[in-house]
């Protein structure tokens, strides 16, 4: 297609001659940004690679986990990236013998709880209990 021949394709976000945010084939981000459809598309990707790596690397513990506390595990390895998630030793040592009292305390006691506030006060309520918080 002329576009890509013209345009190229790059996944990455970078700055045209002109200075403009571009990804893609040309995307400008500054003015047109993303669609909510695409938003919804690239974190279901997201979320996918954070499955797909998590049950690769802690299937024997993920795996077993119920719906909610499934879900959080997700949410901050989404949110951390598995290089910063590794990090999390006491939280994962806690999740593999299912202590989620401990696994609350050490997701609370760290710098990742200070930056995301609430999130990881959720996070870490849903981890101990395996309870939805009440939605509203």
């Amino acid at each position: 297609m002329q576009l890509v021949r013209h345009e190229g394709i790059r996944l990455k976000p970078y700055r045209d001659q002109g200075g403009t945010l571009t990804i893609g084939i040309g995307r400008n981000l500054d003015e047109v940004g993303i669609s909510l459809i695409e938003a919804r598309m690239m974190m279901d990707g997201d979320i996918d690679r954070a499955l797909h790596w998590l049950s690769a690397r802690h299937g024997d513990w993920f795996a077993v986990l119920d719906p909610p506390r499934q879900a959080a595990v997700v949410n901050m390895a989404f949110n951390l990236g598995p290089s910063k998630f590794a990090r999390f030793r006491k939280f994962l040592a806690a999740m593999i013998v299912r202590d989620y009292a401990t696994a609350a305390i050490e997701m609370l006691h760290s710098e990742w709880s200070q930056q995301v506030g609430n999130r990881a006060t959720e996070l870490a309520g849903i981890i101990r209990t395996g309870v939805w918080p009440p939605s509203g």
